[in-house]
């Protein structure tokens, strides 16, 4: 009776199995993510210095994304606002969904450029207004 000899392993299973467990990107992988980079390279190219609305309010103040960050807009409500600007306008104004903006509204609470005048409503802290 003759044993069979087990069957080896190729370099190649052995290499696969090592890049796909530790996550290391192929060629292929970087390829793909070049042509994207590339891609949005272009759009931004064509795009230019074209300014897009973020949204118009009822008073007819605009806000412009080239100008503004998505904090900014905001802190820009909040400024515009004598007694405090509410959840709703700041949405109003800014066209922001839900999330985003409660992101924000966080954000800036957290490092002190707004603060909470009473639930939902939000003011310049005074620290913030005397760098104007």
């Amino acid at each position: 009776m003759t044993k069979k000899k087990p069957k080896g392993v190729s370099v190649d299973t052995v290499f696969k199995t090592f890049i796909k467990s530790f996550e290391i990107p192929s060629k292929q992988d970087i390829d793909k993510l070049s042509a994207k980079i590339d891609r949005l390279e272009k759009l931004i190219k064509q795009s230019g210095g074209k300014t897009m609305k973020m949204s118009s309010s009822a008073d007819g103040e605009v806000l412009d994304k080239s100008d503004l960050t998505a904090s900014g807009a905001v802190l820009r409500v909040i400024k515009n606002s004598r007694q405090g600007a509410d959840f709703a306008r700041i949405q109003a104004k800014t066209g922001f969904e839900d999330k985003k903006l409660r992101n924000i509204i966080f954000r800036l609470n957290k490092i002190g450029k707004i603060e909470r005048k009473t639930r939902g409503i939000y003011t310049i802290t005074t620290s913030e207004a005397e760098t104007e």
